[in-house]
């Protein structure tokens, strides 16, 4: 969706909800491309890595950090995504890039993602405002409930940062306020097709069942940060480092590069802040 520009009753429903959905948010021809990338390109397949489950199931990604000229990083760079997440994030300074992930929830083997905040995450890196940070999650395949697609309380944004501890070797939320949002809270189920993206608030709880289908389930997750919500104990400087914005056009229409090393991917033996 070239050019997309959020309307207010969008806005609305993102402070209501902590969450939006945005239909063909990517072309197919767009998506095609990121998926030819994603199961092709070595840099990729080389740094992604597992990470388990409670039941030891496990659900393999690669994440980095500063997006460049290949197509993912024109994308996370793009004019649609940026004004987007700048419409939707409380303050005003620059918006930066913290970081990207492709998820790939492997068919019969991909594990779970227990319940969860991501600002459970990155408030043990010292950021301080949670509604200066949020995630996209673009679908590359199609998303549904048989393979595992995101699961979102509707509202809990607004419960603030519960109490987190490990959960297998990710980090889960205290079961009994999830438990209690759940009573009066609906259980959402986010079902996408290919090019559709999911923007949602640091402190919206989520989850996600296992892949038994025989259907893949990849995605994209970005996460931005405004400049001035600095991570006092974040020691990856992107997150204040001001996206460099390029057309939307980008994606298809430049001459672009491999993901290279210069992206800085995460290795997981020498880091666990997943998130």
């Amino acid at each position: 969706m070239a050019n997309l520009v959020l309307t207010q009753q969008q806005m609305a429903d993102y402070e209501r909800d902590g969450y939006l959905i945005v239909p063909e948010f990517l072309s197919a021809g767009e998506v095609d491309k990121l998926y030819r990338i994603a199961i092709g390109d070595g840099a990729m397949q080389r740094h992604a890595f597992d990470l388990n489950d409670q039941t030891g199931k496990k659900t393999k990604l690669t994440l980095w950090y500063h997006p460049g000229n290949d197509p993912y990083g024109l994308l996370t760079r793009s004019r649609r995504m940026v004004q987007s997440v700048g419409r939707l994030m409380d303050g005003d300074s620059a918006v930066c890039h913290f970081h990207s992930k492709l998820m790939q929830k492997e068919p019969k083997v991909g594990g779970a993602w227990e319940w969860h905040q991501d600002y459970g995450y990155w408030y043990k890196n010292e950021f301080l405002l949670p509604d200066q940070m949020i995630s996209v999650m673009v679908a590359i395949t199609r998303a549904t409930r048989e393979n595992g697609c995101l699961q979102v309380i509707k509202g809990s944004h607004k419960m603030g940062r519960i109490e987190h501890g490990f959960a297998g070797e990710q980090v889960g939320a205290s079961q009994h306020y999830v438990d209690l949002s759940l009573k009066t809270m609906p259980l959402v189920y986010v079902e996408l097709a290919p090019g559709d993206a999911l923007f949602f608030h640091s402190n919206l709880l989520h989850r996600s069942e296992a892949n038994t289908s025989d259907k893949a389930r990849w995605s994209l997750i970005s996460v931005y940060n405004r400049q001035a919500n600095i991570g006092y104990n974040e020691p990856n400087g992107s997150h204040t480092d001001p996206v460099q914005e390029v057309p939307d056009e980008a994606l298809m229409e430049w001459d672009t590069v491999n993901v290279d090393e210069g992206a800085q991917f995460l290795e997981k033996e020498k880091d666990q802040a997943l998130k």
